[in-house]
């Protein structure tokens, strides 16, 4: 017979183990996924609306630069995009589904930037962190590319170093901070609903993907 000792060691071994796998199951299912798209606000708004994804962290990716400011990546000259961290569980929403919403979430026609905003920061990009996801991308390229009947210029890259961008930016489209406008004292939440508004996102995206486009409102 086992002694008091041994069943309560068991116990414990037993718990541990189990919430030691939990948090394997846990990490093995959140993944991340990195893609420029131009205005970050506006990627970072809408990749948070999907269901299995966690966050999404508006930051600088693919250049040169150490620890790069948005004034120094939008001025030109670092290599970076303004780009999103998207951090999602991919037993809810997998990346060949990130890679169908990106595409159809952005103008991939676009070599110069998105939009109104214009420059080499602003252009779209996919950052890719193993084979199985430059596979994946590739696909979703070519089927979005087959669908649009037009040649998509977006690359596809290796991911490097992705440098979160300042406080003042996250979150920026539900934030009810007051910012000073053209129009005056308004939230951000409002400011950026007047940016994206005026710079025709979403008027292009319906254009070109019509009722394919996840986002556009």
């Amino acid at each position: 017979m086992s002694s008091p000792f041994t069943r309560t060691s068991l116990s414990f071994a037993l718990i541990f183990f189990g919430l030691v796998f939990q948090g394997a199951q846990a990490e093995a299912a959140e993944k991340k996924a990195y893609f420029a798209g131009g205005c970050f606000w506006c990627v970072e708004s809408d990749f948070e609306s999907l269901a299995g994804v966690a966050e999404v962290v508006s930051g600088y990716t693919g250049g040169t630069t150490a620890n790069p400011t948005y004034k120094a990546v939008t001025k030109g000259g670092t290599g970076h995009y303004e780009a999103v961290e998207i951090s999602y569980d991919d037993s809810v929403i997998d990346y060949d589904r990130l890679l169908h919403d990106f595409f159809r979430s952005v103008d991939p026609t676009d070599a110069g930037g998105q939009f109104c905003d214009r420059g080499d920061s602003y252009r779209t990009a996919i950052f890719v962190s193993n084979s199985a996801e430059r596979a994946a991308a590739e696909k979703a390229k070519a089927e979005a590319q087959s669908e649009l009947g037009r040649t998509i210029v977006t690359p596809i890259l290796d991911a490097s170093e992705f440098y979160v961008a300042e406080d003042y930016h996250q979150d920026y489209y539900k934030s009810k901070e007051l910012v000073l406008t053209r129009r005056g004292p308004k939230s951000k939440a409002n400011a950026y609903k007047f940016y994206r508004k005026a710079c025709r996102r979403d008027d292009r995206i319906r254009q070109l993907w019509g009722d394919a486009a996840p986002f556009a409102s």
